[in-house]
C-alpha cells in the first residue's frame, strides 16, 4: 500500500465509527481523527454495532489513508462479556471484543510499520498489540476515568446491580492502572479526571487534553420573535444511563413546581434511542419527547433555557459547551461543569438540589435580559477556551510522539516539560495563565 513518504502512518483504534460527530465519545474521536489526518497518515478501524452510514464512511475515508469497520452482533457481544468476567477482566472489554477486527489490525501490521497507535478507550487496548511489537509509540486516550462512572453507578443503585457496577468499577480501576506502564502518554479530557486518576495510579505519564467546540457549526441564532411556549430543552443520547437518570430526576423532582408557575412552559427532550424510562416522562405535564432529529441547532437556539440535571458525570460535557457556543442561558448542576473554568452566574447557572433548580429555572424564565447576558458570556468563554485545534495542538507534544515527523501547521520544537504535578505543561488552562488543562 503506498503512503505519504515522511508522513507518519497513525493507527487510530476506536470502539465506535468516529461520525457522525453527534454524541460525546464521537465527537472526540472525529475531531482527534481529523486533526491527526492533516498531519500523518491515518489508517482508522473501529467496532460497530449497526452498518456504518456510507455518507460517515464517506467522510472517514476522505480524511484517512485506510478506513475499516468491524461490525458487533448483539448476542456475541454479551456472551464475550460474560466471558470476560468469568475469567475477571472487566465486561467492557468483552462487550467491544471482536475476532474480525483482531483479524484486520494483524493484516494491517504486516503490511504497514506504524510510528505510533492512537487507542480512544481502554477497552482498545487489546487490539494494539501487533503495532506495538514492531516499535509503535503508544497514546491512550482514556477521556474520562470510567472506573469512577461505575462506582458512582452502584453508588445509586441496590442489591445485584450495585454489586456488578461496584466490581466492574475494580476491574476497570485494575485496567487504567496499568496503562502508563504501557503507553507513552494516557490523556484525559479535564484537570480533575487528571487528578482522580494520579489519586489511585501516581504517573507522569498522564495528561490533559481538553474538549473543543465546534464554533463554526454551533453559532447564536436569534431567536424566534415570539417563542411561545417557552422550552427548556435536554441534548443528549437518551438511552445514556446517566442523561436517563438526569432528566428522570428533573422531570419528577424539579418540572412539577416548575410546571405549576409557569404552566405555559415545556421541557422538552431532544436524543436519539429514548430508553423505556423516558418515554413515560412524556406523559407528565409539560413534558415533550421529541426523540432524534437531525439537527440539534433549532431545537437549541429556540430555547430558553437549555437544562443539563446530571447527577452522574465525568469529564466535559458537550452538551454544556454545544449550549454555551449557541448562545443560550445554561443551566446545569455541580457535576456535569466540573471539569470547565466557567464562573458561575456569569457564564451559566449552577443548580444542585431541587428548590435550587425550582428557584434558578422559574427565575430565568422570567428575565429575559438575564438569559441573553448569560448566552453571550458562554459563547464568549467557549471562543476563548475551547476551539478544537487549540485544545488538540498538545498531541504532538506528547512523550513519544513529539519524536515524529509531524507535517502540516504543527512543528514541535520542543518536548513538553514537567509540571509540578507530575503531568506536562501542553494546553492553556482557562481562566489562569498555567498551560495544563
Amino acid at each position: 500500500m503506498k503512503v505519504h513518504q515522511g508522513r507518519p502512518q497513525i493507527l487510530f483504534l476506536a470502539h465506535r465509527i468516529p461520525h457522525p460527530p453527534n454524541r460525546g465519545d464521537r465527537i472526540r474521536s472525529f475531531h482527534m481523527v481529523r486533526f491527526l489526518a492533516e498531519r500523518a497518515d491515518v489508517h482508522l478501524a473501529f467496532l460497530t454495532d449497526a452498518p456504518a452510514p456510507p455518507a460517515s464512511l464517506a467522510v472517514l475515508g476522505g480524511l484517512c489513508r485506510r478506513v475499516a469497520a468491524a461490525p458487533l452482533g448483539r448476542r456475541a457481544r454479551w456472551f464475550h462479556a460474560a466471558r470476560s468476567g468469568a475469567a475477571g477482566r472487566t465486561a467492557t472489554e468483552g462487550l467491544f471484543r471482536s475476532a474480525r477486527l483482531d483479524k484486520i489490525v494483524r493484516g494491517w501490521s504486516r503490511e504497514t510499520r506504524f510510528d505510533a497507535v492512537v487507542v480512544f478507550c481502554s477497552s482498545m487496548m487489546q487490539y494494539a498489540g501487533p503495532a506495538l511489537q514492531t516499535g509503535a509509540r503508544l497514546l491512550v486516550d482514556l477521556v474520562d476515568v470510567d472506573s469512577q462512572k461505575w462506582f458512582d453507578y452502584a453508588e445509586t443503585s441496590r442489591g445485584l446491580k450495585r454489586f456488578f457496577f461496584a466490581l466492574e468499577g475494580r476491574r476497570l480501576r485494575r485496567l487504567e492502572s496499568s496503562l502508563p506502564r504501557q503507553a507513552d502518554a494516557v490523556t484525559v479530557v479535564s484537570r480533575q479526571e487528571a487528578d482522580l486518576y494520579r489519586g489511585f495510579c501516581p504517573s507522569d505519564r498522564i495528561f490533559t487534553i481538553s474538549n473543543g467546540v465546534d464554533l463554526d457549526y454551533f453559532q447564536p441564532r436569534e431567536a424566534p420573535a415570539a417563542i411561545a411556549p417557552p422550552r427548556c430543552v435536554f441534548v443528549g443520547a437518551l438511552d445514556y444511563r446517566a442523561n436517563v437518570d438526569g432528566v428522570q430526576w428533573f422531570a419528577e423532582r424539579v418540572w412539577p413546581v416548575v410546571h405549576r408557575e409557569r404552566p405555559d412552559a415545556r421541557f422538552q427532550l431532544v436524543g436519539s434511542h429514548p430508553a423505556r424510562a423516558v418515554r413515560r416522562l412524556a406523559e407528565l405535564p409539560g413534558v415533550e419527547l421529541i426523540g432524534a432529529v437531525d439537527d440539534v441547532r433549532p431545537w437549541l437556539a429556540a430555547a430558553a433555557l437549555v437544562v443539563v440535571p446530571l447527577r452522574v458525570a465525568r469529564g466535559i460535557q458537550n452538551k454544556v459547551l454545544e449550549g454555551l457556543a449557541m448562545g443560550r442561558a445554561v443551566v446545569a448542576t455541580p457535576q456535569a461543569i466540573e471539569g470547565l473554568a466557567v464562573q458561575p452566574e456569569l457564564h451559566l447557572s449552577r443548580a444542585h438540589a431541587p428548590e435550587e433548580w425550582i428557584e434558578t429555572v422559574c427565575g430565568l424564565l422570567g428575565d429575559r435580559e438575564r438569559r441573553e447576558r448569560l448566552g453571550c458570556a458562554g459563547r464568549a468563554y467557549v471562543e476563548s477556551h475551547h476551539r478544537w485545534d487549540d485544545q488538540l495542538s498538545a498531541i504532538v507534544r506528547l512523550p513519544g510522539l513529539s519524536e515524529l515527523s509531524w507535517t502540516g501547521p504543527d512543528r514541535v520544537e520542543a518536548p513538553p516539560r514537567p509540571s509540578a504535578g507530575g503531568g506536562a505543561v501542553l494546553a492553556r488552562e482557562p481562566g489562569t495563565s498555567g498551560v495544563n488543562r
